[in-house]
């Protein structure tokens, strides 16, 4: 493993950033960096988003509460975790709860941050923060903001299983948290 101090060393030097493009679910900016060994990159890019959550939750039966939506950029429907972003100012876990309130009606429960992943740390900004929610209950209706189209899905563990097994979840940081419960719950053995 590398020290601090090594590490230290192979971190580029910004020399500018220009924003090219700023909304509210997207920034893209353009750095000029130098690299440990000298060279310039003019044109280095990365985009800025805000903090994200996903929840695995689980109801008092081990039920999975999961949900079913379209998705434009690949053009499929996929059953997913209850996800969504942090509002400015919002801690992650206060962001989890509300999501998995705002999109499945659900909430309570005991909860534990499970995973702290990156979509693409060489051109994001933004950290994914995935939470275990276990006994979740129905507590309210679903409060969907206009362009959300969410439909609620109560899955048995062998039905998550099977969308992991055989390649059904497209969402990877999605997919990692649940590959890590099922590793540590004992689901996967050598």
């Amino acid at each position: 493993m590398s020290s601090e101090n090594e590490d230290d060393k192979m971190k580029w030097e910004t020399l500018s950033s220009e924003y090219l493009y700023r909304r509210p679910w997207l920034t893209a900016r353009k750095d000029v960096v130098r690299l440990p060994n000298g060279t310039i990159h003019n044109e280095y890019y990365v985009l800025e988003y805000p903090t994200w959550i996903n929840v695995i939750a689980l109801t008092p039966e081990g039920k999975f509460v999961m949900v079913k939506q379209y998705r434009h950029g690949l053009g499929i429907v996929g059953t997913e975790l209850c996800a969504g972003v942090a509002e400015e100012g919002e801690e992650p876990l206060e962001a989890a709860k509300r999501e998995l309130l705002e999109e499945t009606g659900f909430g309570g429960g005991e909860w534990e941050l499970n995973m702290v992943l990156s979509a693409n740390p060489s051109s994001q900004n933004n950290l994914s923060y995935s939470y275990i929610a276990r006994g979740v209950v129905p507590m309210t209706e679903q409060h969907l903001d206009e362009t959300e189209d969410i439909k609620v899905e109560i899955l048995s563990e062998d039905e998550v299983w099977d969308l992991l097994i055989n390649d059904r979840m497209k969402q990877a940081l999605m997919a990692a948290p649940l590959w890590k419960y099922f590793a540590l719950t004992g689901k996967i053995r050598h």
